[in-house]
């Protein structure tokens, strides 16, 4: 018998990477990858639309096996705004990483009555990542271009659109546009008609169910070499791509360590976190997916090791300084305009320590985010392992000061590209009928190292807790710059 193909697409900020899965059995049969260009300078962030097309067709010719796929969806970058006039994209999309919306974003907590009302009626409380506030900047700063928009799309549902022809996207990636309702499963009249947005919801995809298809490839695929009619899943956004490619079980802690950090966990019940530290997002499965996410992490530390001259592996034992690595601004705890701080400094001090320091820093935002969820959500389960995926996970470094925060066991997959992997989950799913996490358990993409739990390091967690909160008034200073 032969083998049947799904194809699995991970669209992320940096690059775009394509699998080809053995429906059976999860083989990944070939893969592809190609890089993007991403834009901007000071809080902007940036990149095209058409890149990631371009990108995904040259991911797809890269396998030599896209004429073989049967079924194919997408996971990609949440949050980003992409905004299609009467010929495509009007202009590049903003992507969840520029925050020159910060303003706009408080504008918003307030015209809706405060925190408390945005996460009771929403599920999140806007921050300048989110969707919504990227169309409250757009209205102000480039209203011809609003004025100009006929459709506003997010990143996985332009490539889901020019696939299938429909204008598509699913409740895990909608839930973080901040006008799509964790608690009613639409979007909210109430939301869209505020001053800063004023959106017609005739602009807005149509969100799907899980185990709906999007449609099938049309015209637009067939420069991609996919054979015409096959299935498009509805897709979904990055973080619930790798939840599905894990084939989480509720309760089941997870930090994902990429050029940002996120700790979520699945969860039966609906979160409402007023302080907008956790995002009340949906998952891909139907359920909930409670998120925190920062925006410095391994590139942050990176960044210490470089300007110190050490190996990213090359830190310290122990060290009594504090870092925290915030060098693009922050958004957990959110302080857009911060920087980096170090405090406890000596003339006897390494520079192995500053950088565990930054180890330190970036993880004990992630862990303490974990706990948050814990409280909010249905619940972690006390004796599930910490799962690490992204591409710090495999760090030595990152895996011990997990253990040390965490007193968990430590589950390290050996897959890496989950997201991809949960997008072919999902693109499977629509052929069987299965449920989509159901077949990544079935594909066991957790199998990897499992490292032993270790008592808490409470000490050095109290010890960063007391620094981050002596210097919040630091952080959120906007005055590091002139103008």
């Amino acid at each position: 018998m032969s083998q049947r193909l799904v194809a699995g697409i991970d669209c992320s900020t940096q690059s775009t990477k394509t699998l080809v899965v053995d429906v059976d059995d999860g083989t990944v049969v070939a893969s592809g990858k190609a890089e993007h260009e991403v834009t901007g300078t000071g809080g902007a962030r940036e990149t095209h639309p058409e890149v990631w097309w371009q990108a995904l067709r040259e991911t797809l010719a890269a396998t030599g096996r896209a004429g073989e796929v049967t079924a194919i969806s997408v996971a990609g970058q949440q949050h980003g705004l992409v905004v299609l006039g009467d010929e495509g994209p009007l202009r590049p999309s903003m992507l969840w990483n520029d925050i020159r919306s910060a303003p706009e974003a408080l504008e918003l907590i307030d015209a809706l009555g405060g925190s408390k009302v945005w996460a009771e009626r929403v599920g999140v409380v806007p921050v300048a990542s989110f969707t919504a506030t990227k169309w409250a900047w757009l209205r102000r700063h480039e209203p011809e271009t609003a004025a100009a928009t006929r459709a506003i799309r997010l990143p996985h549902d332009y490539l889901i659109e020019r696939l299938s022809g429909h204008g598509a996207t699913d409740r895990g990636d909608a839930s973080g546009s901040a006008w799509w309702s964790t608690a009613t499963g639409d979007y909210v009249d109430e939301v869209l008609a505020l001053d800063a947005l004023r959106l017609d919801r005739s602009l807005l995809p149509d969100v799907l169910g899980p185990g709906e298809p999007a449609g099938e490839t049309g015209a637009d695929a067939a420069e991609l070499g996919l054979a015409p009619g096959i299935l498009v899943g509805p897709g979904t956004g990055d973080n619930m791509g790798a939840a599905l490619g894990l084939g989480l079980e509720p309760g089941v802690p997870v930090i994902s360590l990429g050029t940002s950090g996120t700790a979520y966990a699945v969860s039966e019940s609906r979160v409402v976190d007023p302080s907008g530290t956790v995002a009340g997002f949906a998952d891909a499965s139907g359920r909930f997916l409670p998120l925190a996410a920062t925006l410095n992490c391994t590139l942050a530390v990176d960044r210490v090791a470089a300007w110190l001259g050490l190996d990213r592996n090359d830190a310290a034992d122990h060290t009594d300084v504090v870092m925290l690595p915030f060098l693009d601004g922050e958004r957990t705890p959110n302080l857009p305009e911060a920087a980096g701080t170090i405090a406890g400094l000596r003339h006897t001090t390494t520079p192995q320590e500053i950088l565990l320091a930054a180890y330190e820093g970036a993880a004990a935002s992630l862990l303490a985010a974990l706990g948050v969820i814990d409280r909010h959500s249905s619940g972690l389960d006390p004796t599930a392992p910490l799962v690490l995926i992204g591409g710090g996970a495999k760090g030595m470094m990152w895996q011990r000061v997990a253990q040390r925060f965490s007193g968990r066991a430590v589950s390290v997959p050996a897959t890496e590209e989950l997201v991809a992997l949960g997008a072919a989950a999902q693109a499977a799913a629509i052929l069987t009928g299965e449920a989509p996490e159901a077949v990544a358990r079935r594909w066991q993409t957790r199998a990897g190292l499992l490292l032993d739990p270790t008592e808490v390091d409470a000490f050095v967690l109290e010890r960063i807790d007391r620094v981050r909160r002596l210097t919040a008034h630091l952080n959120a200073w906007s005055g590091w710059t002139e103008g």
